[in-house]
């Protein structure tokens, strides 16, 4: 391998077609994700049936001047003494990322709310809800402390097994009763105790128009004909696999996981397109895997990283607690990202970072410096890292649906896993194939094109790592980019 980089290609006019090419394909792909995890979001856990909310009565902070703003019982609050305000019921934790962009709304927004001089005065409540996973001590530290970057200048409950208050005198899961195993959660509820508006993610395509709205509306008392129920979790084998399968979905084209989309088809547009002339080179042994072949290596590569994450945080959450780390993990890949597509747009190439090549070279395979490409290697890994860039959001829907699942019980646990793992295995392997379909259609072209699609997959890598890494830390931005 030369161990210089190629900066001639920055003066290639193919570079730039290509960089132009990327933006495009990036907005294109990345909005019409959003747009499928916004459509499907909407109506998970959104019942015909319009009755109040489940009262809970849970931990606070107990912060003087914030959480004991309202009556409290023993440093607790009770929703239902909550009557006669209008509550944005905010469901978070410390670990999601796009949870963090609903309280950036709901921070630049709190003063507009309180000020407002309807009937019907506005309270926030954010409420912790990986409680199997976060301890309260972590929560206090995060949204309580005034000096942290996360503070909340609002009451901040912590969610529970056993914290919901049933009819009968038992108590029930908050997570349950509430469809909050797909946070952020964001819910306006009216002063009669009846959801009448609700949000699952941090940068909803209307930008907030339809929830804000729905705030003024029921602050005046005039919300009636917003109302809709809140549909509790299906307990049953039928119920949890259903569940699984649209948590699959919603996983896939999650907020987090839009930048690492449009690099992932770009590279699979490309993969296989110099078929002939690798085989021709001596590069491919044997024979080529067809588009779903492709597409079940990139799924199992995105099984075996849940399931490594799965063993640490459940079977050795003992010795070794992932919360808290998930974050930085998503931070690394973005940067990993930005790197490899420098180093593709270049020529792989880099003294600096040589010992990194090394050993990504050991792994995954590059047509023009290996002597035998391994498509199948190379499908898997990106399986693996997709589902790594995009670990906030999956980390938000998918480990406390685990959680939950270990509570119910065995059966129902089996066939909630096997609904998830069936729906993120049929989209990997039904986007593969359906870019791969797309390549053969068009394969002439590609051919006669390969240094452009090879930039615009370099560009794309780069792209996702950029906005990635910028959703991550810099949600300000991104807002302002957005909105």
């Amino acid at each position: 391998m030369d161990a210089s980089l190629d900066f001639s290609v920055l003066k290639n006019q193919d570079t730039w077609k290509a960089f132009i090419i990327g933006i495009v394909l990036f907005c294109i792909i990345g909005f019409a994700s959003l747009s499928l995890f916004g459509m499907s979001s909407s109506i998970y856990g959104v019942s015909d049936d319009i009755e109040t909310v489940p009262d809970f009565i849970a931990p606070t902070m107990n912060r003087t001047g914030i959480d004991d703003s309202h009556p409290l019982d023993n440093g607790s609050l009770q929703l239902s003494n909550l009557r006669g305000n209008v509550v944005i019921l905010d469901f978070m934790a410390v670990d999601c990322a796009n949870c963090h962009y609903v309280q950036e709304h709901i921070e630049t927004n709190l003063e507009y709310w309180r000020g407002l001089d309807g009937d019907y005065p506005v309270v926030v409540v954010s409420v912790a809800t990986w409680y199997s996973l976060e301890s309260f001590e972590q929560i206090n530290e995060t949204f309580g402390d005034s000096n942290s970057d996360k503070f909340m200048d609002w009451i901040v409950v912590n969610g529970g097994t056993e914290t919901i208050i049933l009819e009968n005198g038992s108590r029930g899961d908050m997570a349950e009763y509430y469809s909050a195993q797909l946070i952020p959660l964001a819910l306006v509820i009216d002063h009669e105790g009846y959801v009448i508006a609700k949000e699952n993610t941090g940068l909803p395509l209307d930008r907030w128009k339809s929830f804000d709205n729905a705030v003024e509306k029921a602050n005046e008392g005039d919300a009636e004909d917003l109302r809709f129920g809140i549909e509790k979790t299906d307990r049953s084998t039928y119920g949890v696999f259903i569940i699984g399968l649209f948590l699959g979905f919603l996983v896939y084209f999650s907020p987090c996981a839009f930048p690492v989309l449009p690099s992932y088809i770009t590279y699979t547009l490309s993969l296989g397109m110099r078929e002939e002339e690798l085989r021709n080179n001596g590069k491919i042994v044997g024979s080529f895997p067809g588009p779903f072949a492709i597409g079940g290596y990139a799924a199992l590569g995105q099984l075996t990283f849940f399931a490594v994450v799965g063993i640490i945080i459940f079977g050795l959450s003992e010795m070794f607690n992932l919360s808290g780390y998930l974050h930085k993990i998503a931070i690394a890949i973005a940067v990993l990202l930005i790197i490899l597509g420098a180093l593709m747009l270049l020529g792989w190439t880099s003294h600096l970072l040589s010992k990194v090549q090394k050993i990504i070279d050991n792994y995954q395979t590059n047509e023009d410096s290996d002597d035998v490409f391994t498509p199948r290697r190379n499908m898997y890994l990106w399986g693996i890292g997709y589902s790594a860039a995009s670990v906030d959001c999956t980390a938000a829907a998918v480990f406390p649906f685990i959680g939950w699942l270990a509570v119910v019980g065995r059966t129902e646990f089996i066939f909630g896993l096997v609904g998830l793992m069936i729906s993120v295995s049929f989209l990997m392997i039904a986007v593969t194939a359906l870019v791969s379909f797309g390549r053969q259609a068009m394969i002439g072209y590609l051919r006669s094109s390969t240094g452009l699609i090879k930039a615009i997959g370099s560009w794309m890598m780069i792209f996702a790592g950029l906005g990635l890494y910028l959703y991550l830390t810099e949600p300000e931005m991104i807002s302002m980019l957005v909105y």
